[in-house]
């Protein structure tokens, strides 16, 4: 299996790059950023990309691939709804069409959030977003399309957050998301247990396109 994978410097993608790279089955990984994961491997190509919005000049290096992992994501803390739905929204449709078009084989997976309003409707505006993000990716003509939608998610291997009190949180907490993510995997997964649940769901599909964080971490 070929797979590209998005921001795989975040927390989430680290992760993900992490699994793929341990696993046989993963034949080479593309990880598309505007900075560099700084890992070394055989199987392993970056792209370094600044337009986020606009794919087509690299269609050429994004053909031949059977799977796509999103895992890029910004908080809405601060933001107007406008603004958050370009940077996820228009953002991740930008790419999610381009590969649609060159790669209509492939399984795309799509990281959300727990709370995802597929409504469209409902009163918080970040699950609104995601809710409409989520909707039009199963509308495109990929092979099949799955929403991941993680509540908490524990960083382990060494992985950790780019914002510092973000990780601060985490290390201080471990030992309680330890926990959680045994008794209330609902509410808690893992990196490992994220990136291992792509490539299981991109090799052998599921009965569902929406993942909740139990269905992720039963995987």
């Amino acid at each position: 299996m070929k797979v590209i994978l998005f921001g795989a410097t975040g927390m989430v993608g680290q992760g993900c790059l992490r699994e793929c790279l341990l696993d046989s089955d993963v034949e080479s990984v593309l990880a598309v950023g505007r900075n560099p994961t700084g890992q070394q491997h055989a199987r392993l190509t970056e792209i370094m990309h600044d337009n986020f919005f606009d794919f087509s000049g690299l269609e050429s290096q994004l053909t031949g691939f059977d799977a796509c992992f999103f895992c890029l994501g910004v908080s809405s803390v601060g933001l107007s709804e406008e603004r958050y739905r370009h940077l996820t929204y228009d953002l991740t449709l930008a790419a999610a069409t381009t590969l649609a078009k060159v790669n209509p084989g492939m399984v795309f997976i799509y990281v959300t959030g727990r709370g995802t309003d597929s409504t469209e409707r409902g009163g918080l505006m970040w699950a609104r977003v995601k809710g409409k993000t989520e909707n039009d990716l199963l509308k495109l003509p990929f092979k099949a399309a799955y929403m991941f939608r993680p509540a908490g998610i524990q960083p382990l291997h060494g992985i950790k957050s780019k914002t510092a009190w973000v990780q601060a949180v985490y290390v201080g907490a471990a030992p309680v998301l330890t926990l959680l993510n045994r008794v209330a995997p609902k509410y808690v997964t893992t990196t490992e247990q994220v990136g291992r649940a792509m490539i299981k769901v991109a090799k052998d599909g599921y009965p569902r396109p929406v993942l909740e964080s139990e269905d992720i971490s039963r995987l």
